[in-house]
C-alpha cells in the first residue's frame, strides 16, 4: 500500500488496517455529503473591492488547483485528519492516546497507522533522505519549503521550573534598577515556569546547561544542512530560547525596556505619538537626568548627550537612542548612577555570568547565521514570549547588522497581536535604512494570547496584546502593508505568515499597488504543511513566492508537535469546515472526471 511516495509492507496487520482505512473513508464520504454543503467559506466579511481583486487574480475555491499535489488517497486522509480533530476528546486527550496506542499497537503498527494519519498528514518525513520527494513535490507544484526539525522534549510540569536559575549558584548575583514597577512583566513567576500552558502553535525549550544549548545548536545546524540539500533559496527556522538560558533573556530584556521606558519619560512628545516623531532636547535630557536623581554636572551630561547625537541634529531620536541598545548595554552603562532614595542602579546590568552566557549565544547565532550564508539559506528567528521579545529582537537586529548587508539572510518576526508590534517594525526598518543593511521579516498574528493576558492579568501589569481579533487582523495588515513599502524601495524581503484568505488577498492587493511582481522575490506567504493547502497552491501556481513549513523527524519524537496541530485544527473551526468542504468537493469531482486515480508524481504542470 502506498501513502505518496512511502510504501508499507503487506504484513498481515496492515492488511487489517487497510481495511479499516477503506471502511472510515467510505463513512466519512457519506458524512460529508450531507454535512459539509452547509459549512461557511469564509472567516470575515470581505468587501466588494476585495472580493473582485480576489475574482480577477485568485480563486481560492479553485479545488483542482488546490488539490493537484495530493493523491485520492491523501485527500482521504486529509478529510479523516480534519474529522478527527474537531473531536473536543480526541483532541484533549490526544497525546495520552497516541502513547496508548503505541502501547497497545507496537511500535510497528502504531507508525504505520500515524503515517496513514496524523503524521503523514502534518509531517513531511523522518531526515533529509526522506524529506527529498516531499520537497520536491512542492516545488513541482510551485511551492517552496520550510525545513524545521520538529523534535520536542517530552517533560513534565514539575520540571519545566529546574533550569532557569540553573549554573547560577547564587554568585554574582545581578543589580536590579530602582524602578520595578516599570519592569514587573520582565520578573520571573513560577507560575507560568511552564511556558508551554496555554500555548498550542508554538515549541517550547527549557533551559538545562550550556551543554544543552550546544546539543540544540547541532539540531539547527542540522536544520539548515537539510535546507540547503533539498531546496535551493529555502528557509529554516530557530528559537533563541533553544540557544541560551530564557532567564538571561527575561534579564535583558528587562534592561533594554528600562532603557526605551527613559527615552520615553524625556521625549519631547508623549508616548501616545508615533515613536518615530519623539525627540530628546539637550535641555529636556538634563532635566530628565536630574528628575532620576542622577547627579551629574552639566558638562558630563553634554558629553553623554552628545555621545548618544550621532548626527549632531541637536536632539536624540528612538533611532540614535536604539543604537546604544546592543547586546554590549552601552547605554545602560551611562546610566549607573543610583537615585538618592536608592542603593539600586537607574537601570540594572547583567552580572559577569551573564554576559558570558550572551556571549555564549552570541557565538551560537553566528554559527547559524555563517551557515545560513554558506547554503544561501535564510534564517527565520521566531518571537517568542513578550518577556522575552526585546532581548530576541535586539539580538537579532545584531545579526542583522552584520550578515544582511547585501541581501536579507536573518528574518526578525514580528506578532501583530502585540500593541507595539507597529512601532516596534517602523523603528527596526529605520534603523536598517540608516545603517546600510537590508530589512526581513516575517508577519504573524501571534501564538501566547492567552498566556499573554493570564500573565499580565495575574502579575497586574499592561495586557500587551490587542483587544480583539479584529484589531490584530487590522494592524497585521498595516503592518504588511508598510514592509512592502519597504520591498519596494530597498530590496527588504517579507514572509507573509498566515492562513487568513482575507489577509492574504490583501496582500495580493498592496503588491499590485505598489507594482511588486509576484515572482522576483522579496514578498513570500507562508502556511504549515497539512493546512491551508487551497491558499499555498493556487498562490504557487500563480506565480507568487509561497513555503511550506514542513516539520521532521522520527515519529515517536514528533508527538508532541503533531498534538499541537490537532489542537490548532480545532481553534481554527471556521477555516477547518471550509478546507473539510473543499477536499470534499474535490473529491467530487474526481468522481465525476474519472479522476480518482489520478497521480501527481507523473503529471507535468502546466
Amino acid at each position: 500500500m502506498t501513502f505518496g511516495s512511502r510504501k508499507l509492507r503487506p504484513t498481515s496487520s496492515i492488511f487489517h488496517f487497510k481495511c479499516l482505512f477503506r471502511h472510515l473513508s467510505k463513512r466519512l464520504v457519506r458524512a460529508f455529503a450531507v454535512r459539509e454543503s452547509a459549512a461557511p467559506t469564509s472567516c470575515h466579511i470581505v468587501d466588494n473591492k476585495q472580493e473582485k481583486f480576489k475574482q480577477d487574480v485568485v480563486s481560492f475555491n479553485d479545488t483542482k488547483s488546490a488539490y493537484k499535489s495530493k493523491t485520492t488517497r491523501e485527500i482521504l486522509r486529509a478529510l479523516l485528519v480534519f474529522k478527527l480533530c474537531s473531536s473536543n476528546f480526541l483532541v484533549d486527550n490526544n497525546l495520552k492516546l497516541m502513547k496508548l496506542g503505541k502501547k497497545i499497537l507496537g511500535k510497528r503498527m502504531f507508525n504505520g497507522l500515524m503515517k496513514a494519519t496524523f503524521y503523514g498528514h502534518f509531517v513531511g518525513g523522518e531526515d533529509q533522505i526522506a524529506l527529498k520527494p516531499v520537497v520536491a513535490r512542492l516545488q513541482k507544484y510551485g511551492v517552496g519549503a520550510i525545513l524545521d526539525y520538529s523534535v520536542e522534549e517530552d517533560i513534565n510540569e514539575n520540571e519545566t521550573s529546574n533550569g532557569n536559575d540553573a549554573n547560577n549558584n547564587g554568585q554574582n548575583k545581578s543589580q536590579p534598577a530602582a524602578n520595578k514597577e516599570v519592569v514587573k512583566q520582565f520578573q520571573a513567576n513560577k507560575n507560568f515556569a511552564d511556558r508551554r500552558e496555554k500555548v498550542i502553535s508554538a515549541r517550547t525549550y527549557f533551559y538545562e546547561d550550556e551543554h544543552k544549548c550546544d546539543a540544540h545548536l547541532d539540531t539547527f545546524l542540522k536544520c539548515i544542512d537539510a535546507v540547503g540539500y533539498a531546496s535551493e533559496n529555502g528557509f529554516a527556522a530557530i528559537k533563541l530560547t533553544a540557544l541560551g538560558r530564557p532567564q538571561l533573556l527575561l534579564r535583558l530584556s528587562e534592561i533594554l525596556y528600562q532603557t526605551k521606558y527613559h527615552f520615553d519619560l524625556m521625549a519631547s512628545q508623549c508616548a501616545e505619538g508615533r515613536i518615530m516623531n519623539r525627540r530628546i532636547a539637550r535641555t529636556s535630557f538634563f532635566d530628565g537626568l536630574l528628575k532620576l536623581g542622577m547627579h551629574l554636572s552639566e558638562k558630563e551630561a553634554d558629553e553623554i548627550f552628545d555621545t548618544i547625537d550621532i548626527n549632531k541634529s541637536g536632539d536624540i531620536d528612538i533611532i540614535e537612542w536604539s543604537h546604544f541598545l546592543t547586546p554590549q548595554l552601552e547605554l545602560s552603562k551611562l546610566f549607573q548612577a543610583s537615585p538618592d532614595d536608592a542603593n539600586e542602579p537607574v537601570i540594572s546590568a547583567l552580572n559577569d555570568r551573564e554576559l558570558e552566557q550572551m556571549e555564549n549565544m552570541r557565538g551560537r547565532l553566528h554559527q547559524l547565521a555563517k551557515r545560513a550564508v554558506k547554503h544561501n539559506v535564510r534564517l527565520m528567528v521566531d518571537a517568542e514570549q513578550t518577556y522575552f521579545q526585546p532581548a530576541i529582537s535586539r539580538l537579532t537586529l545584531d545579526m542583522q547588522r552584520l550578515y544582511n548587508k547585501e541581501k536579507p539572510i536573518i528574518l526578525n518576526t514580528y506578532q501583530c497581536y502585540l500593541k507595539d508590534a507597529y512601532n516596534s517594525v517602523e523603528t527596526d526598518m529605520e534603523l536598517a535604512r540608516r545603517e546600510g543593511f537590508k530589512f526581513g521579516a516575517k508577519i504573524v498574528r501571534g501564538a501566547y494570547m492567552e498566556q499573554e493576558k493570564a500573565r499580565a492579568q495575574a502579575m497586574n501589569y499592561e495586557d500587551p496584546i490587542h483587544p480583539n481579533y479584529q484589531t490584530t487582523c487590522e494592524n497585521y495588515d498595516k503592518v504588511v502593508a508598510t514592509v512592502l513599502e519597504e520591498v519596494k524601495k530597498s530590496g527588504a524581503n517579507i514572509v507573509v505568515a498566515t492562513h487568513n484568505e482575507d489577509s492574504v488577498i490583501t496582500t495580493l492587493q498592496r503588491m499590485s499597488e505598489f507594482s511588486i511582481p509576484r515572482n522576483q522575490g522579496g514578498v513570500y506567504f507562508g502556511q504549515l504543511l497539512g493546512m491551508c493547502d487551497q491558499v499555498s497552491f493556487v498562490l504557487g501556481q500563480s506565480g507568487y513566492n509561497v513555503f511550506k513549513y514542513v516539520p521532521y523527524g522520527s515519529i515517536s519524537d514528533v508527538l508532541p508537535y503533531l498534538s499541537r496541530r490537532a489542537a490548532e485544527n480545532r481553534g481554527l473551526l471556521a477555516g477547518v469546515l471550509k478546507e473539510r468542504k473543499l477536499l470534499w468537493n474535490e473529491l467530487k469531482r474526481r468522481t465525476r472526471e474519472s479522476e480518482l486515480f489520478y497521480d501527481p508524481y507523473k503529471t507535468i504542470v502546466s
